[in-house]
């Protein structure tokens, strides 16, 4: 392992939450409430995940100077450190290692609000497969291929509105 990875991951074992949030403060009614209130009047947060936890995406070397075992090792070490923050990014299994790992370094620039109660899910997938960044690996590709006849029809995405 090159010396410089055992670094980066003293750095995320850094940027985990240094205090994780009371029991009593996490059940309180009043955190939830407001934070739902929140979410649903669509306020837009204002930090990205790297402002909270400290990292930036340029720490990370790029993938195709780590190997596969290497990316996995950091890939693990971050999503144990977003949990710490109430984070998870929902990526699908069976993606290659170099493309998950990209992802997940990329929500480091991705704003986002640090919630006490529950979690926060970074999705990629954009519920529409022929514009999903997620490509082959998109949840809704196989629904689409099965349901769409017409490749010009929008009807998939319209189901997908929220």
């Amino acid at each position: 392992m090159h010396p410089y990875l055992s670094h980066l991951l003293k750095d995320i074992a850094a940027a985990h939450r240094s205090k994780p949030p009371e029991l009593l403060e996490l059940m309180h009614p009043k955190n939830f409430e407001e934070e739902m209130e929140r979410w649903m009047e669509g306020e837009k947060p204002t930090h990205s995940f790297s402002y909270y936890c400290g990292l930036k995406v340029e720490e990370f070397p790029p993938p195709e100077l780590l190997t596969n075992d290497e990316m996995i090792l950091i890939c693990k070490a971050f999503r144990q450190m977003m949990l710490s923050w109430n984070l998870d990014a929902d990526l699908p299994h069976g993606m290659p290692t170099n493309r998950f790992y990209s992802f997940l370094i990329s929500t480091l620039n991705l704003k986002t609000d640090i919630v006490t109660t529950g979690f926060f899910t970074f999705e990629f997938c954009q519920y529409y497969p022929p514009g999903c960044i997620l490509k082959e690996f998109c949840w809704c590709l196989e629904d689409w291929n099965t349901n769409n006849e017409d490749p010009d029809c929008n009807s998939l995405q319209n189901d997908f509105a929220f």
